[in-house]
């Protein structure tokens, strides 16, 4: 009798859960802590249990080249996109996030930006007589699958020894970043050695250029999303590199870190608004969905935050993607949950439990990203990491998740990994 009432607190535990639940235990035997550091309460695994509708999305980055080949003629291509097509659909999945402007620049015909370096190896030099992205979202329709077009809106190079002229002079001249060098900040990168080019978001003129390159994609092509990643201000401190701008356009006297956080809600807001007058008068329904990075903030610095002691986007690149959500600025967000259960400070269950409190009685639907990149990378994360990921996701009020990236899971780099992503995708076609 004792061992059916244990039983029965596990699944009253597992938060309504119906199905079977089991404690969940690392490779050595251990209970691994609900949220590492900061709780050591259990954690209840149900079975996986497969919902009608959800949202199965998988990231494909052009930048360097990630996931995606250059192409010298439109064969290349055409030959490149239907793989990553026949792959996907085979594996489960029913959407592609296809990486479309990944520096400032374009993989589709553009009066507002060049053709990306990563398109056929030179900034500015297209495919003659094609347009990539038309290309793909009509065959990603006809394979019956979404396609998101992924832009980041304010990067211009990752990485680069050059000085600040030096960069700006090897793009084309139509750049937005080479006609505006005024636009453009330049600071140090996490690399040591090396510097970063990003437009700046607090110019008025880099957010009207941002509302115009959406606004030309939406008018010329039937993408089902706007999609855009968790590169606003950058990870590493910038210092004064805006300085100036702070001093011109900061009417209101706000301190820095509120003006940076306005600058970025400012453009997050007018895509909002920009589509939703657009879809009233197109009769169409173009999403605004944004991947930010997995940690709004931290429980001991807001009162809000999760369990986590990482970097905090609220803080660090000044997003404050709890208040997007709260506002109803976009139709989904899908946070980058790139740690394991049994990470120290940053451990999946807390944090995919705090973003579904926070999309709880919003209209914004809930994705989650997930990393298929990190398996094999430590002992955490072991071959069953990504399956035991989507059953926890089975159980919460989880719409979908999103891949990082397509070549992790079609071309895995370990065995832990190939052996992790056939365990996760089993689990779909149960």
């Amino acid at each position: 009798m004792k061992l059916y009432k244990h039983l029965l607190i596990l699944l009253l535990l597992g938060l309504g859960c119906s199905c079977k639940c089991e404690i969940l235990r690392s490779a050595d035997g251990k209970t691994v802590p609900y949220a590492g550091n900061y709780s050591s309460k259990r954690i209840h695994l149900p079975e996986y249990r497969k919902k009608n509708g959800e949202f199965r999305g998988i990231w494909v980055a052009t930048v360097k080249n990630i996931d995606f080949p250059l192409s010298q003629s439109a064969s290349d291509f055409k030959k490149s996109y239907s793989q990553v097509l026949t792959n996907a659909k085979k594996a489960g999945f029913n959407a592609v996030i296809f990486q479309i402007r990944p520096n400032a620049d374009a993989f589709y015909r553009s009066k507002l930006n060049p053709w990306s370096q990563y398109l056929s190896g030179s900034c500015g030099k297209e495919i003659q007589g094609f347009d990539p992205l038309g290309y793909m979202v009509a065959e990603t329709h006809r394979y019956g699958m979404e396609f998101h077009a992924w832009l980041n809106p304010f990067r211009v190079c990752g990485t680069t020894k050059l000085s600040k002229s030096q960069y700006l002079k090897t793009l084309p001249e139509n750049h937005f970043a080479r006609k505006n060098p005024h636009l453009v900040l330049y600071y140090p990168s996490e690399q040591k050695g090396l510097f970063s080019l990003q437009l700046d978001p607090g110019a008025p003129e880099v957010r009207s250029h941002i509302f115009q390159t959406v606004g030309e994609l939406v008018q010329n092509y039937r993408i089902d999303a706007i999609h855009f990643d968790d590169y606003f201000y950058p990870y590493s401190d910038i210092g004064t590199a805006d300085a100036n701008t702070f001093k011109k356009h900061n009417s209101s006297n706000m301190n820095l870190g509120n003006w940076r956080r306005n600058n970025v809600n400012l453009v997050i807001k007018g895509i909002h608004q920009r589509l939703k007058e657009y879809n009233s008068a197109k009769k169409t329904n173009i999403q605004f969905g944004i991947s930010p990075f997995g940690i709004w903030g931290n429980r001991k610095n807001l009162n809000a935050g999760s369990l986590t002691g990482g970097k905090e986007s609220y803080f660090t690149n000044y997003a404050d993607t709890r208040l997007w959500i709260r506002q109803g600025w976009i139709d989904y967000i899908a946070p980058q949950l790139y740690w394991s259960f049994g990470h120290k400070t940053a451990a999946y269950a807390a944090l995919c439990d705090w973003w579904c409190q926070q999309t709880k009685n919003t209209k914004v639907k809930l994705y989650i990203g997930i990393a298929p990149y990190q398996l094999g990378s430590n002992s955490t994360w072991g071959k069953y990491e990504l399956a035991n990921q989507l059953r926890y996701n089975s159980s919460r009020p989880v719409a979908g998740t999103i891949w990082f990236s397509y070549s992790k899971v079609f071309a895995p780099l370990n065995p832990t990994m190939k052996q992790g992503v056939d365990n996760a995708l089993r689990l779909w076609k149960k």
